[in-house]
């Protein structure tokens, strides 16, 4: 493809196919160019910066040497997919990221052909791309499945259980491991870069397909000494000994910013006759955007920002974040308690954890991305007369569902689980949402859970778990700042499913669980302007309910209201069986269960989603409104 040197490349190159028409000299110009629009993008809209800005060259080169979309291209975790969108058609929308009605901060199938699979949480790619490959192999239809995993990613065992099955995908599966924490690669020169090189060329390949068809004739000690040579060989040379044995043909590490080495080796990787492959490319996160890689973090995750200085938007202060209230009083109660113990799955500061590290670090573990083995290690610990605290996002709790089941409840052992990012979550979407903890834990015997309405219950429910060594107990609370209340100076044992009358009323009773106490509170207001007295309670536990509190408002109020920021089958689910059991309903009670809908609910501002979810003040209000002309055109029925 020709083209005016004064006109960008990225302005003719919208699709992968433009991109293959390119001459590999011009990829050096267009992977600078992409890079400066993702940052422009990313300091508009916020979101995630720099992992995107260190797979840049690699997305480049992905999208030149395959075949996309026919090969399938499946980005792990989806935070790096930012310069992919730009190149893929998207990059008139780029600056719509994590908006209501804009991109998603991930792939997603929905938006575009090129986005053959959904990713959001991590160690999922290897699978899919198995998946894709294998499909194509049974139809007799060209496409390769093509894996871009972190080696953060790579520390799950989801991983390691696809990699152990994907040799019969023959040369249809190409993982790219992504190393950008140099956890796993040696320093990257020029005779690594060479030996990737070589190793992956087809008259290597060739003669090495020789040499064991050859080795297979020797007698049988022989040839295993014949394998292992070659394997341990290369090995030594390059690394890369586990992943042969797990089946794959390793070539690297080489550098992932240069598209020198980057080219010919994906392009050997492409035409061989080989099994599966594994490329280690190392890259630097945060690449060409010194604010980035002079960050702690090179900038994971921003707010919107300046480009030429870096400078982040403020946040306007507040109430302290959730996280931040859960980590502090965790380290304040360790400091008396030498059996508190923090786990953490490879979110310190989002889960407020790092703060409890600071203290108490002998006794703070990151497992990594390994949900499963976080939940099975609390276990293990509270049998032997810790006090663990397993915190881990609503969402990738549902990844250890099975340990919380068999290694915990049945066992009924108190491990303590904080759960963060509880209901809607704003940008990050539906993948992200902590929609179903209530459900799929409270139907568990043994389980104790509870929801804070608000930053000092959290201080409460915090100190509450803590003491709690009956069995497993859970508190749910959201992602961001608490609603500013007054801090307790001294954290109160609550009493296990006991909850509490906010406001009296005699007509209405809003039952609230979790933070939507403030608008149930809002509510209440504008239905005493109506002249509806209401009471609100915060029930404080979904499980054990109060019974008494509940039977006590069912019997003295003409609606009952649920309100909780929980998937259907929680909160409302579980008064509704109390109310049927008791037969609480025969005397006319109009009962109602606000929740969460039966969707799953795209990005957007987290106020706007809850709208979206009728969980405002307004929507409960309309709620009890329709309950009440409901039952009088009951009444003027039954009169008729």
């Amino acid at each position: 493809m020709s083209s005016n040197p004064a006109t960008p490349l990225l302005d003719i190159v919208d699709t992968p196919e433009n991109l293959r028409k390119l001459a590999s000299g011009q990829l050096r110009q267009l992977a600078d160019e992409l890079r400066t629009e993702m940052i422009s993008a990313v300091g508009q809209t916020g979101g995630h910066l720099g992992s995107g800005l260190g797979v840049v060259e690699l997305t480049v080169a992905l999208h030149y040497v395959f075949n996309t979309p026919a090969d399938r291209l499946v980005w792990d975790v989806g935070h790096q997919a930012y310069p992919h969108k730009i190149i893929t058609g998207r990059r008139d929308r780029i600056r719509t990221l994590r908006q209501g009605g804009g991109l998603s901060g991930f792939t997603k199938r929905s938006e575009s052909e090129y986005d053959p699979f959904g990713t959001a949480h991590s160690s999922t790619s290897i699978s899919a791309a198995l998946g894709f490959a294998i499909a194509n192999k049974l139809a007799g239809t060209p496409g390769k499945g093509i894996a871009v995993i972190g080696d953060g990613a790579m520390s799950a065992g989801m991983a390691y259980e696809a990699m152990n099955n994907a040799q019969t995908a023959g040369n249809r599966l190409v993982v790219i491991l992504n190393d950008n924490d140099m956890s796993i690669a040696p320093p990257v020169g020029g005779l690594s870069a060479y030996l990737a090189r070589l190793v992956s060329s087809r008259p290597f390949l060739e003669l090495r397909e020789l040499a064991k068809r050859l080795s297979r004739k020797l007698p049988e000690p022989l040839h295993r000494a014949a394998k292992k040579t070659d394997e341990f060989a290369r090995g030594m040379a390059m690394g890369g000994t586990l992943f042969e044995e797990l089946g794959f043909y390793y070539v690297g590490p080489i550098d992932g910013h240069n598209l020198d080495q980057l080219i010919p080796v994906l392009e050997n990787v492409r035409d061989a006759a080989e099994g599966p492959c594994l490329i280690h490319v190392v890259t630097q996160k945060g690449k060409g955007y010194v604010p980035a890689e002079q960050a702690a973090d090179k900038y994971h995750g921003v707010q919107k920002f300046d480009v030429v200085t870096g400078q982040q938007v403020k946040a306007v202060p507040g109430a302290p974040a959730y996280q931040n209230v859960f980590g502090e009083t965790l380290a304040m109660l360790a400091d008396t308690d030498p059996t508190i113990c923090a786990i953490t799955a490879a979110m310190p500061s989002g889960t407020g954890v790092d703060k409890f590290a600071k203290a108490h670090p002998d006794r703070t573990f990151d497992v990594g991305i390994a949900e499963q083995h976080a939940v099975t290690f609390a276990a293990g610990l509270a049998a032997q007369g810790m006090r663990p605290f397993c915190a881990i996002y609503s969402t990738f709790l549902q990844r250890a569902f099975d340990q919380v089941v068999h290694d915990v409840a049945i066992q009924n052992l108190p491990v303590r689980f904080a759960i963060d990012r509880a209901g809607l979550v704003g940008a990050d979407g539906a993948t992200h949402a902590g929609s179903f903890d209530i459900t799929y834990l409270a139907t568990l015997p043994n389980l104790v859970v509870m929801a804070a309405a608000d930053e000092a219950e959290l201080v409460h429910m915090t100190y509450t778990a803590a003491l709690h060594d009956s069995g497993p107990i859970a508190f749910r609370y959201p992602r961001g700042n608490g609603v500013g209340v007054p801090m307790p100076d001294v954290p109160q044992r609550l009493e296990i499913g006991k909850g509490r009358i906010v406001r009296d009323g005699t007509k209405v009773a809003l039952l609230s669980l979790g933070t939507r106490l403030a608008e149930a509170l809002k509510a209440a207001d504008a239905l005493e302007a109506k002249g509806l007295s209401t009471t609100v309670a915060d029930l404080r536990f979904a499980k054990p309910l109060d019974h008494d509190l509940i039977r006590r408002l069912m019997a003295t109020h003409d609606v009952v209201v649920t309100v909780e920021e929980g998937s259907i089958g929680g909160l409302g689910a579980h008064v509704l069986t109390m109310a049927s059991d008791e037969g609480l309903t025969d005397a006319g009670l109009k009962i109602r269960t606000l929740r969460l809908p039966d969707v799953f609910q795209d990005h957007d501002s987290p106020d706007k989603q809850y709208d979206a979810a009728g969980l405002n003040a307004p929507q409960i209000v309309e709620c009890v409104l329709k309950a009440l002309r409901h039952n009088s055109a009951g009444i003027e029925e039954a009169r008729a």
